[in-house]
């Protein structure tokens, strides 16, 4: 049965493919709805028959119970968690903007009636606090001021070898991206999940919230956790049933063998650093294609330093894993996003490149992290033996149980139990710190993205017209046809041809030295987007603790909760330190590594132009 669809989004047929070029707003009619993979054959005004992206389309109304571009929210999975009802007497009545926390699909063991955990998402404009992951904290005056508390620049040294947290290596691969004209480093990058594993569709999905195209045809990844469910900590009866509640007063641990240690050194609570420094290189992108080349995609080849043998993976798969790293860790540890999505040129050896360069980059973070890169997930991507291991493996990821606020079950501090006062002044130190660090950068990113391109742009030209300007005058005088002024005009001629070198050499610059620095501020502004809902988790578990005495009063909770309550949240805290001296060491590195990198190519730079005017001076003759 054929019937009619909108085109919600522009798309370009692939050249070689049983593709139907469509664009917004059009009109087309579905023929087959059951093509399968993500795709329906599809009918244009002009009579022209092919494939079209399922999710480019929004069907009639009168359709949308038959096939539509909504797909059901995720669900939360029915976790057996204690009644928590009481919490709901001590709700808060603040209509602040609430504080997000990943849901994961908990489902510890708890001694208590299982109680169904109702799948709660927010509108968009209330999971992206306005694009502004900071507007939760913009709105406590408190919080304004910057209080860095960050250790000296030795800090890593903690006395248990902590590796150094990067390699040089990381920009030097001979495959390394050297940048695009202009830099879009002020989009919001936003993520549009895949659809099911076995899908080989490497583009956007239109029920992802608040997605929508970025410049060049992107997907941008707007928002910290973008297609990961949200839930309010503060917005719903009993302070949500998964919320930091679900860690603080469970009775028994959830299941699993993984255990994160954390110890007191030089600068305070850090991270177990393994002994070796795992790292791995993301190279030799390929073309791939299935369903007899209806579907391509392109696959890269990792190869880590443990094991030197390299294993294949698409953007989807990196996709994947960020999902299951963003609901085992996301409580505890920040995790940024993955590089944009694409709609249009997919296959553009440009774009391929710049996706190269920063998964390479989010690789590399995430390597050089003790916590996730020793998780048996992040392992098996890096190491899987073949398509059986990694089903397999694959399988037990998305089955572990400990996800969301019940990670900091698996935390074991050597330390003393903190006060909650010294708790909560941690948490806002941090908060101040991280907030005030995220400003920075994005204004490196404004006055960088302008520089770029008035040196791409405006910059070269104003060289190009001095040069030109030269080279007319050096005409003119010529044509006088006076023998003794050859050497001048010869000279100004060359003079002038010196100012167009330099426009090219000055258009070129970027490329050398602001792009590492631009790529480096745009992988922290990612970072610190992420300290929101990482800190609100921490502020969230402290404010159920600051209830503790309400509750005992009540007879709600026993003397006993209270101290364990009060326990479990000194153990998030060290984790929150450990995170934040791991965070510091890494700053550092990188903007010691990046500044002098940077200051490095604008010596050359301008030695250059100064070695080109020298040369044009030695042209003209001493009067």
């Amino acid at each position: 049965m054929a019937f009619k669809a909108q085109v919600l989004y522009d798309f370009t047929a692939e050249p070689g493919n049983v593709e139907l070029t469509v664009k917004e707003g059009e009109t087309i009619t579905v023929t087959n709805a059951n093509i399968g993979g993500g795709w329906i054959e599809a009918q244009n005004s002009r009579g022209e028959t092919g494939l079209v992206p399922e999710d480019y389309i929004e069907y009639s109304n009168q359709f949308s119970g038959t096939a539509g571009t909504a797909a059901p929210p995720a669900n939360v999975g029915n976790a057996a968690v204690p009644d928590l009802s009481f919490f709901d007497e001590f709700a808060p009545t603040s209509t602040s903007a609430p504080k997000q926390v990943d849901a994961g699909g908990l489902s510890p063991q708890l001694d208590s009636t299982d109680t169904p955990v109702p799948p709660i998402l927010l509108a968009p404009e209330e999971a992206s606090n306005g694009n502004d992951p900071w507007s939760v904290w913009n709105s406590d005056p408190s919080r304004g001021s910057n209080n860095n508390w960050a250790p000296s620049a030795e800090g890593n040294q903690t006395g248990r070898n902590a590796p150094e947290p990067w390699s040089s290596g990381t920009h030097s691969h001979p495959q390394a991206y050297q940048g695009p004209d202009i830099y879009p480093y002020l989009i919001d990058h936003t993520g549009a999940e895949d659809d099911e594993w076995d899908d080989e569709w490497d583009e956007m999905k239109s029920t992802s919230g608040y997605s929508e195209p970025g410049e060049g045809g992107a997907i941008q990844r707007g928002g910290t956790h973008a297609s990961s469910m949200k839930i309010s900590l503060n917005k719903f009866p009993g302070f949500s049933k998964s919320g930091p509640e679900l860690f603080l007063l469970c009775k028994q641990a959830a299941k699993g063998k993984e255990k994160i240690s954390i110890y007191l050194g030089e600068v305070g609570p850090v991270w177990f650093y393994p002994e070796a420094q795992l790292d791995c290189i993301v190279a030799d992108p390929k073309k791939g294609s299935k369903m007899y080349g209806l579907k391509s995609y392109i696959e890269y080849q990792i190869t880590p330093n443990t094991t030197n043998r390299p294993v294949n993976h698409r953007y989807k798969h990196f996709d994947w894993l960020y999902e299951r790293l963003l609901d085992k860790f996301g409580s505890a540890i920040p995790i940024p996003s993955l590089p944009d999505k694409q709609v249009t040129g997919r296959f553009e050896e440009e774009f391929i490149k710049m996706r190269m360069e920063r998964l390479q980059g989010w690789m590399t973070r995430m390597c050089r992290h003790p916590v996730v890169s020793s998780s048996e997930v992040f392992q098996l991507f890096l190491s899987y033996k073949d398509e059986k291991d990694w089903k397999m493996g694959k399988r037990k990821a998305e089955k572990d149980e400990t996800v969301g606020v019940m990670i900091f079950t698996t935390i074991e501090a050597e330390a003393p139990d903190l006060d909650l006062a010294e708790v909560e002044q941690k948490c806002e130190q941090f908060s101040r710190f991280t907030k005030a660090m995220d400003d920075g950068v994005k204004e490196i990113l404004t006055v960088g993205n302008e520089h770029w391109k008035r040196c791409t742009g405006p910059l070269p030209k104003e060289y190009q017209r001095i040069g030109k300007a030269f080279q007319n005058l050096s005409s003119v005088f010529t044509s006088s046809g006076y023998q003794g002024e050859a050497t001048l005009t010869d000279a100004m001629t060359a003079a002038g041809k010196t100012y167009e070198e330099i426009a090219q050499i000055v258009a070129e610059q970027p490329k050398k030295d602001l792009h590492f620095l631009m790529e480096t501020n745009n992988e922290y502004k990612g970072l610190l987007g992420c300290f929101p809902d990482t800190i609100g988790v921490h502020k969230a578990a402290i404010d159920k603790v600051k209830e503790a005495d309400k509750l005992v009063n009540t007879n709600k909770i026993t003397a006993q909760d209270k101290v364990t309550m009060a326990k479990r949240a000194s153990t998030m805290s060290y984790a929150l330190q450990a995170e934040m001296n791991h965070f510091h060491s890494n700053r550092i590195y990188d903007y010691n590594r990046v500044m002098q990198q940077y200051l490095e190519e604008q010596v050359k730079f301008y030695e250059t132009i100064a070695a080109k005017l020298r040369h044009a001076h030695s042209q003209f003759t001493t009067m």
